[in-house]
């Protein structure tokens, strides 16, 4: 994939409002996976436009539901799971920054759509459009097809109950009114229009299979006509697929503001995989076919290679990351050892517990180590390192301490509990890793007993392991699904050691999470009650509910968490052991 063109959600979502805004028509093309998208989204042509030259390009992306299930084999009548869809989607924003409407289809029971809602809202995605027939809908364009409207009290409903769930204003709801194409009028299709927006809807598709465009313009009429009884500026929506023949500028000037081709790519690129398997078969060679098809190299580029290859290059260069030590919490539960000093500065067989990670991290040529500092933050000492002290340590969270380094985060950063010792293979195993967020997670925790007394990081991975039977996973899989410190142990598959690394794309996607939460949400945030309890473990939550996708490292020992006088103890005896053999003989 390519991440030259990548935005964040916070960064896309209102940029179809403000396209609007500005009063000019907004140009749509549809997409069905990420290459499409890339086209959808970079294509620019030099036009003319009377004496005045002008270059045109698409102003958004729209995720078909008709080309999105075509191009996975099946028919467009909602069989494809909105978990599917979303994968689809996603696969088009990471590659993409162009805002996206999507094809909602009917938006299944209000239930179903609220949820719909929320995770569209949170993946960036612009506006939906869902349609006014009843569930499982039928493609409107195939001439035969019974196809059933779900009466407007209903519909409207729905979209009350999408608009309640909104966390932002940038988001929008837009109904599309099936009336003339189910043949029961005009008239319908008005009232249909006067009842969905008296619900709260940000905007009317209006539909039709004609190929002359006479009955849409018709109803642009009558529409500005309402719009204007209602005191209200909601924008219209046309899909030119039968009558093609219409142009922009006429659309336009009948007051339709969204223009949508809404298949044409999956349509083009059937005809030309056809056309092409068709010569290769005809020849018997590929020397035919070959001018029907892009040269490699312009693929390459398209989707971001030499962009790869650079980074790798940089990668070569830039190999000493910062790290971030968050250690501003008291530590109760061994305070009588500590005797009121930090806990970074528990005695570890002759050396505080900061300077053993330190000595870990420096052998892994990791040396712009930054502490933060709060408990008894005079006392912490250490050679090697940078002090920061946040002095509101009480009250806040480790992810409060945590941004106190903000400043060490922007070109990616790694992060590590101020609690945890560590094997240097661990942090190497994790230096290695490419993905733009992981986690280290340790697996053992299946086998275990939960600690009296000790607060874990509860972890639930995405294809979680058969423990009755032998398994093969390739890294690739590591994703997680839950983190929390309320989830079920029992149904926990791992348990996270407090050691991530971020590259610099998944330190931009913390904090702009962060940010646009700290923002915008109110009220109960995850596991925390509000904006002011939020941990690391509710951000990396929220990330994981916004889409971004996060990896993890998978161990089962060389990691020891310092929590109690017996960990200590235990500590002492193995750096002893290791360090000093004869002093145990």
């Amino acid at each position: 994939m390519t991440l030259l063109r990548q935005n964040l959600p916070e960064e896309r979502r209102g940029r179809l409002k403000a396209l609007l805004a500005k009063g000019s028509l907004v140009r749509v093309l549809e997409a069905h996976n990420g290459l499409s998208g890339i086209v959808a989204d970079t294509l620019c042509i030099e036009g003319q436009s009377g004496d005045q030259a002008v270059t045109r390009e698409f102003d958004a992306i729209w995720e078909s539901s008709l080309t999105d299930s075509a191009s996975k084999g099946h028919p467009d009548i909602e069989v494809v799971s909105f978990d599917s869809r979303l994968h689809t989607i996603q696969e088009i924003l990471t590659v993409t920054q162009k805002p996206m409407i999507v094809d909602g289809d009917t938006g299944g029971d209000p239930s179903t759509f609220e949820y719909m809602v929320s995770k569209m809202e949170r993946a960036g995605i612009s506006a939906v459009i869902i349609e006014d027939k009843v569930f499982p809908k039928r493609n409107s364009l195939e001439t035969g097809t019974r196809q059933v409207l779900q009466e407007p009290d209903v519909f409207a409903q729905k979209i009350r109950r999408g608009k309640k769930v909104q966390a932002t204003g940038d988001f929008m709801i837009i109904a599309r009114i099936e009336s003339l194409i189910a043949g029961t009028g005009m008239a319908d299709a008005l009232d249909r229009a006067r009842t969905y927006l008296q619900a709260g809807v940000d905007g009317i598709m209006i539909h039709s299979k004609s190929k002359q465009p006479d009955e849409i313009l018709e109803f642009a009429g009558k529409y500005r006509s309402l719009l204007k009884e209602l005191e209200m500026d909601k924008p219209l929506v046309c899909v030119p697929t039968t009558y093609h023949t219409i142009l922009e500028e006429e659309l336009q000037a009948a007051g339709f503001q969204i223009v949508i081709y809404a298949n044409h790519l999956l349509r083009a690129a059937y005809k030309a995989m056809r056309d092409t398997a068709k010569s290769i078969l005809s020849n018997q060679r590929s020397l035919e076919a070959d001018p029907l098809c892009a040269p490699v190299r312009e693929i390459f580029d398209a989707v971001g290679f030499l962009d790869v290859k650079e980074k790798d290059r940089q990668d070569a260069i830039n190999t000493n990351i910062p790290v971030i030590i968050p250690a501003a919490g008291e530590a109760p539960a061994i305070e009588p050892v500590l005797k009121k000093t930090p806990k970074s500065m528990a005695d570890i067989a002759g050396k505080t517990l900061l300077a053993r990670q330190v000595q870990t991290l420096s052998q892994n040529h990791l040396t712009d180590i930054t502490v933060v500092t709060g408990y008894a933050g005079d006392q912490m000492k250490g050679e090697g390192v940078a002090f920061i002290h946040y002095p509101d340590y009480i009250k806040g969270t480790e992810l409060d301490s945590i941004l106190a380094a903000q400043e060490k985060m922007h070109n990616g950063f790694l992060m590590l509990y101020s609690d945890i010792l560590l094997e240097n293979q661990v942090i190497a195993q994790l230096l290695a890793c490419k993905e733009d967020i992981v986690l280290v997670l340790d697996n053992s925790i299946q086998y275990l007993e939960a600690v009296e007394g000790k607060v874990t990081d509860y972890v639930i991975s995405h294809n979680r392991p058969n423990r009755k039977r032998r398994n093969i996973k390739f890294d690739h899989q590591n994703t997680l699904a839950k983190i929390g410190k309320k989830i079920d142990p029992a149904s926990a598959t791992h348990e996270f050691i407090g050691l991530a690394k971020f590259s610099k794309t998944g330190a931009e996607q913390f904090l702009q999470t962060y940010h646009d939460a700290l923002k915008n949400l109110e009220g109960k945030i995850q596991e925390a009650e509000d904006i002011s309890q939020f941990r690391l473990t509710d951000l990396i939550q929220e990330m994981i509910d916004r889409g971004f996708t996060v990896h993890y490292l998978e161990i089962h020992k060389g990691w020891l968490e310092i929590h109690f006088p017996k960990d200590i103890e235990l500590a002492n005896e193995l750096f002893t052991a290791q360090e000093h053999p004869s002093e145990i003989l």
